[in-house]
């Protein structure tokens, strides 16, 4: 029997399209979502993190202007995209290291439920605390992307490699570290969206390398297909409502969202 049908494949890829791009950790969502489903295996777990490239389509589709750009600027043609591809390689560099360094460790001591259910109740007392803080001081960011510099750029990398913990979201602590440097709500998700391309790129590549033998064996490619295709669906219709969203509110809800379904958890796994 496969570890993963066509059906529960299309159900994890719509989790990963939903949760990948906001402040909610879809890893996270992803190995709640196996283990209720009871999925187990290595097959699985290289499945849940290659199952980001379907949601990576939705992103090169929606900004496929921005990365014309950066494209153009790469070949010398155009100042602000050339910058704009060189801020999103150095903030993609440390997760790299980082997560290269690290790699077995995550895999075989984070990629569980407990350790999951700490880091989305953590995220979530520094998300409030962060909207408490805008409130009482009226501090909010309000420069645009293009004011983004290469240092700034290093700082975000940085903060993107507390993500490498599951259930930490990668999407939130990069539009956090955006919004503390000064960026507006827009802008620090268009470049955490943005960041997404190289830095879950590169993760899709180097588990497919790892594990991509097991994955085609145990899953099969009908199954990784449904997988992408619900995961490209669901994410772009939630990068358009997230940024939509951020236009007039603030991201506390996601907050306690994620204390929310710790609670949930915790509750049901220590019954």
């Amino acid at each position: 029997m496969p570890a993963l049908d066509p059906l529960h494949a299309a159900l994890l890829g719509a989790v990963e399209g939903l949760t990948e791009f906001l402040p909610v950790s879809s890893t996270g969502h992803l190995i709640l979502t196996s283990q209720l489903l009871g999925l187990q295996g290595e097959a699985v777990k290289t499945f849940e993190v290659v199952i980001q490239a379907g949601a990576l389509g939705a992103v090169a589709g929606l900004y496929r202007g921005r990365i014309g750009s950066m494209a153009r600027g790469v070949a010398g043609r155009e100042a602000n995209g050339r910058r704009l591809a060189g801020c999103l390689l150095v903030s993609f560099l440390p997760a790299a290291v980082a997560g290269l360094l690290l790699h077995r460790v995550i895999k075989s001591q984070l990629f569980s439920v407990w350790p999951v259910v700490a880091a989305l109740a953590a995220g979530g007392v520094v998300m409030l605390a962060d909207a408490w803080w805008r409130r009482a001081t009226g501090q909010e960011g309000r420069k645009p992307l293009e004011a983004l510099t290469v240092p700034h750029a290093l700082l975000i990398g940085l903060a993107q490699c507390l993500a490498l913990w599951p259930g930490t979201s990668r999407a939130m602590v990069t539009i956090l570290a955006g919004l503390w440097l000064g960026l507006s709500a827009s802008a620090a998700a268009e470049y955490s969206f943005l960041l997404a391309l190289p830095t879950l790129g590169a993760a899709t590549v180097f588990d497919l390398l790892q594990g991509g033998g097991a994955l085609w064996q145990d899953v099969g490619p009908s199954a990784v297909l449904c997988g992408f295709a619900a995961a490209a669906a669901v994410a772009a219709l939630a990068i358009n409502g997230f940024i939509r969203y951020l236009q007039h509110r603030g991201l506390a809800v996601f907050g306690w969202y994620r204390l929310g379904l710790a609670g949930v958890m915790w509750w049901m796994l220590s019954r």
